[in-house]
C-alpha cells in the first residue's frame, strides 16, 4: 500500500539546508541549534519565509553572511518544496538562490556561489 512521504519539520528542513551549505559555520550552526526544537510539520507553519527570516535576524542582524543567507533560502525554498529536499546540492543551491533572489542573488552570496561551483 503507498504512502505519503512524512511533512519535514523547520527542524529537518533547516538540517538540511545546514547540510548543503556549511554545517560548520559558526551562524548556521547557530540557525540549527535556534530551530532544533522546532517539530511542527513545515506545513503547519503560516509564513515559513518569516519564521526562517525572524531567527536568520537575531543571529546576522546586518544580513552579511552569504552562507548564513544560503542556509535561509534553502530551507524557505525546502518549506515551499518538500519534495526536493533529497535534491542533489548543487541543484539545491541554484533553485533555491533563483527563488529567494529572483535569479539575481546580492554580491556576496554570488561570489560565495561561484567558489562553490554553483551559477543562480
Amino acid at each position: 500500500m503507498p504512502t505519503e512521504p512524512s511533512i519535514p519539520t523547520l527542524s529537518e528542513i533547516v538540517r538540511r539546508a545546514a547540510e548543503v551549505t556549511d554545517p560548520g559555520n559558526e551562524l548556521v550552526e547557530d540557525l540549527q541549534q535556534r530551530t532544533e526544537d522546532a517539530d511542527e510539520p513545515v506545513t503547519a507553519i503560516e509564513d515559513i519565509d518569516e519564521r526562517v527570516a525572524e531567527e536568520v535576524g537575531r543571529i546576522d542582524p546586518e544580513g552579511d553572511d552569504p552562507v548564513l543567507a544560503m542556509t535561509a533560502a534553502v530551507a524557505v525554498y525546502l518549506g515551499h518544496r518538500r519534495d526536493e529536499i533529497g535534491a542533489a546540492r548543487d541543484e539545491l543551491l541554484r533553485l533555491a538562490a533563483r527563488a529567494e533572489f529572483d535569479g539575481s542573488p546580492p554580491d556576496d552570496v554570488a561570489s560565495w556561489l561561484a567558489g562553490e561551483g554553483v551559477s543562480a
